[in-house]
């Protein structure tokens, strides 16, 4: 297997932009790929922030921010994804949008490359039934935001081989981060547990329980948690949640799993949380 001296990133959004950063900080050369020049755009104007705010902290120096920043490159298509060792897709959370991509990401990439999807909720195995390189296709769930948390799930696909797991794992150690292997099932573990507690949230603020304000509280300060689940939802996206929850719905056939109504009904209407502007709370640029 190659060495892992150089990496691709699929989709300049939110994760993919965070994915691009970590890998660049640790020295390797990013190629970050997107469809369109607008998210490549905002993707490189939101590592710049975040290197401008390491650098005012004191976390790093100048010579180290430009040298992150040389580290990536961008392209509006896979053929600079050609030679990487490992790719990593981070695009929209639907089954046929990322089939897609690792279709054609298993065509042009050398038969030696990892392709590794960021799907928080979907099936690794199914994904990985669509491509020639079952055995180098696995799972690398990265949390939000990535620069800020230290875990990574790695999900093993029914068909992932042992060496690309290891190499995987050892990948993801050299990140300074926390790898957590996890067997594939409908929301691994993360979202398993995550997503229904987000979910009941929203339905105490649908039938009139609590406020998104009351519900928050009591869950930051009664349980010790962070921040809210709520506030929490409008950080994820609440497009993102739903897609979630009907993986999972769909997945386990359970109705406690069924996505609450106010859920939808919000995304419909476009409130989806920070990056609209708009969702549980307001927010202002």
């Amino acid at each position: 297997m190659k060495e892992l001296s150089s990496i691709g990133v699929v989709g300049a959004g939110t994760m993919g932009s965070g994915i691009a950063q970590v890998f660049a900080q640790k020295g390797y050369q990013v190629v970050l790929s997107d469809a369109a020049s607008s998210p490549l755009e905002k993707a490189l104007a939101t590592i710049k922030k975040n290197l401008d705010r390491d650098l005012e902290k004191g976390r790093m120096d100048a010579a180290e921010r430009e040298r992150v920043l040389a580290n990536i490159r961008t392209h509006k298509d896979f053929e600079g994804l050609k030679t990487s060792a490992l790719v990593i897709e981070a695009v929209s959370e639907v089954f046929e949008v990322k089939q897609r991509v690792l279709a054609e990401l298993d065509q042009i990439c050398d038969q030696a490359t990892i392709l590794a999807t960021n799907t928080s909720s979907i099936s690794v195995t199914q994904l990985a039934g669509t491509t020639g390189r079952p055995d180098r296709v696995i799972g690398m769930h990265f949390m939000n935001p990535v620069p800020v948390m230290k875990l990574v799930e790695i999900i093993r696909a029914l068909q992932t081989s042992e060496e690309t797991f290891l190499a995987t794992r050892r990948f993801v150690e050299k990140l300074d981060k926390v790898a957590v292997a996890v067997n594939d099932s409908p929301g691994f573990v993360s979202n398993r547990v995550l997503m229904p507690m987000i979910n009941e949230a929203i339905f105490c603020v649908h039938e009139g329980v609590g406020t998104p304000e009351a519900v928050d509280t009591v869950m930051r300060l009664g349980m010790n948690h962070p921040m809210g689940p709520l506030t929490l939802a409008d950080l994820i996206g609440l497009d993102v949640c739903l897609n979630i929850m009907e993986t999972l719905y769909a997945g386990f056939n359970d109705p406690k799993y069924r996505p609450c109504p106010l859920l939808r009904k919000m995304v419909a209407g476009g409130r989806l949380g920070r990056k609209s502007g708009e969702g549980f709370y307001r927010y202002t640029p």
